[in-house]
């Protein structure tokens, strides 16, 4: 039985005796070593497996927090605004606590697989006309209206969940890795992971892959044109690199023919920099996101089904 991520990290984070644990056995995810791209690229690369998590993403960290929370205090409803990952573990840790939830995303910008998930839990999913800014702005001036709990990064109970993976990580390599490689979106992750490594009295450097195009990228889950964090992240010290959508998705299907690990587009963001040379010795890449998550775009980039008779010869031949 998995321990509940506020119970295993519960001096870390913002909770009481009064705060009841909205958990679905969130954290604890495998950090996995990836050998054969180790030797490749002349490091020592291990892979944070977040796809693992209940809804397939990091978001499930902080959302059992921020949930766990807004019981607490009362909340009727909880609202977010997403663009794919944050409605998904929203939408299952409301209904953990059986509390509505409205989903705002931007019209047309988020993976099917992602709004099927999130509908399938319950969620009420509004498609707003406009950006993810746009539909977060909304968002948050309906959380002020007191009825609903804002649960997108902006709440500090997300942050301070999230920011535990950074703690597992140095647990169980029994000490910092060299680096830290994570995708940003909206930056919250990138607060989060600075905010643990001040906590743990680390200096390790913090590496932070945006998309080029930030508004068209195609690895949707940091398809965020103005994030929100972004002043923050410029105060982390954080170093931001830009990945083209080519190299996201060179990296994306690297990681999964290479090591078995199939995540969504985004969370290959991080191998980005490693691909490039730009970081050196014991390294991790965080992958956020399962690629379950995004089947349209794993059909798109992946190499075709072939045909072929049911007869042995033929199909050794095909095989070759």
């Amino acid at each position: 039985m998995t321990t509940p991520l506020i119970e295993r990290y519960r001096a870390l984070l913002p909770v009481g005796d009064a705060t009841p644990v909205i958990s679905l056995g969130e954290g604890s995810t495998p950090l996995l070593r990836a050998p054969r791209l180790s030797e490749r690229y002349g490091v020592e690369l291990w892979l944070k497996w977040e796809g693992s998590n209940p809804t397939g993403s990091y978001k499930d960290r902080g959302m059992t927090v921020a949930v766990s929370k807004a019981v607490e205090q009362g909340a009727e409803a909880l609202v977010c605004a997403s663009t794919g990952n944050t409605a998904a573990s929203a939408a299952a840790y409301g209904a953990r606590a059986g509390l509505p939830v409205v989903v705002l995303v931007p019209e047309g910008a988020v993976a099917g697989a992602k709004l099927a998930q999130v509908r399938m839990l319950g969620a009420r999913v509004l498609e707003a006309r406009g950006s993810f800014d746009e539909a977060l702005t909304a968002a948050r001036v309906l959380a002020d209206r007191g009825t609903h709990a804002l649960v997108n990064s902006l709440n500090p109970n997300r942050v301070a969940g999230q920011k535990t993976a950074v703690h597992e990580i140095v647990e169980e390599l029994g000490g910092a890795p060299d680096a830290f490689l994570i995708p940003y979106g909206g930056g919250g992750n990138t607060t989060a992971y600075s905010d643990a490594l001040e906590e743990l009295g680390l200096e390790t450097p913090l590496v932070s892959v945006e998309a080029e195009n930030r508004r068209e990228t195609l690895a949707s889950a940091i398809r965020i044109a103005d994030p929100v964090h972004a002043p923050r992240v410029a105060e982390t010290g954080a170093r931001v690199l830009s990945a083209s959508d080519d190299e996201i998705v060179e990296a994306w299907r690297e990681l999964a023919a290479g090591e078995g690990v199939f995540c969504e587009p985004s969370s290959a963001a991080g191998l980005v920099a490693v691909r490039r040379g730009d970081v050196r010795g014991r390294v991790v890449v965080t992958l956020t996101g399962h690629g379950l998550k995004d089947v349209a775009s794993a059909d798109r980039h992946a190499p075709p089904a072939r045909k072929v008779d049911s007869d042995p010869d033929a199909i050794a031949e095909a095989a070759r």
